[in-house]
């Protein structure tokens, strides 16, 4: 009995390892097919260091993946600093995945020479791909881990400074490939990102949602047989009155959210309630149902 839980938390880990690289493989071919088929023949680009990287190609004449690991790498350093050695490893195996798919796909020529439709559908393919590797806990792009550290060292917020480093890699673009073809390239880099945050949060997301109340036992019911949710009961006190309060924890899905409200004003009209998007549920019983 004492050797067989080592071997199921060794198996546990080994399958976790292997889906999460195996994912990573899987965003880097993808992403691949978005750039080297769709953008990069069009001279549309993407924003961070993918997108130096193809201006660095296009003024040197060397390859795509060159560039992308010499870049990379003092960012490697400073995400192995500030984040932490998982973070730097994934990310290293995602661009040296990205930089051989690249050599690969670079022989295949152009679904299309349309640079407006290259931007949409080669925004859509490229956006899955570097989804699933940040899903995965890597990333392609050094840019936002400087943007990380000017967060914490600064008054700028991370997204303000990817946009700012962004409007002048694309702005480099226009002076490279002419102004047409960096509008196009914001188009890309606008559904990229769209694409992105589909594939982080999914499309059906989950809510967490908190219910301070004084008539937790009728929610709880109500909850229970009107949206089959389990319900998780915390013990409170206001902080000024210092009166004992109920807090209610359950997760619902995005279907969920307006029965759920219906249901907490029904039973209890002065309850406060927070919901929040989670994008990631692990353990308990949590499977989504559809709304009767």
């Amino acid at each position: 009995m004492s050797d067989t839980k080592p071997k199921i938390v060794q198996h546990r880990k080994t399958s976790f390892y292997f889906k999460k690289y195996l994912t990573i493989f899987i965003g880097a071919l993808i992403a691949s097919v978005g750039l080297e088929i769709f953008l990069i023949p069009n001279e549309v680009i993407d924003g961070g260091v993918v997108g130096l990287s193809i201006m660095a190609q296009t003024l040197s004449g060397f390859s795509i993946g060159m560039f992308l690991i010499i870049f990379n790498l003092p960012f490697l350093y400073l995400g192995y600093k500030q984040i932490g050695q998982n973070f730097a490893i994934a990310t290293m195996v995602a661009i040296c995945f990205l930089a051989g798919w690249s050599e690969v796909m670079e022989e295949i020529p152009a679904v299309t020479t349309d640079p407006f439709l290259a931007a949409i559908f080669g925004g859509i393919i490229d956006g899955v791909g570097v989804g699933l590797i940040i899903r995965a806990g890597g990333s392609l792009d050094g840019t936002e881990i400087v943007a990380i550290i000017m967060d914490k060292k600064s008054v700028f917020s991370v997204g303000e400074v990817v946009m700012f480093i962004n409007l002048f890699i694309l702005s480099s673009a226009g002076l490279l490939y002419g102004w047409d073809k960096a509008m196009y390239s914001l188009v890309a880099y606008f559904v990229i990102s769209k694409m992105i945050d589909v594939v982080i949060k999914g499309l059906d997301e989950s809510y967490a949602v908190m219910i301070v109340t004084n008539s937790h036992e009728d929610i709880t019911s109500a909850l229970n047989d009107r949206l089959g949710r389990g319900v998780t009961l915390l013990h409170g006190a206001g902080g000024y009155t210092g009166e004992s309060k109920e807090v209610l924890y359950c997760v619902v899905t995005r279907l969920e959210v307006d029965k759920l409200k219906e249901i907490v004003l029904e039973k209890d009209e002065n309850a406060f309630v927070t919901i929040n998007a989670v994008h990631d549920i692990i353990g308990g019983r949590f499977k989504k149902k559809a709304i009767h």
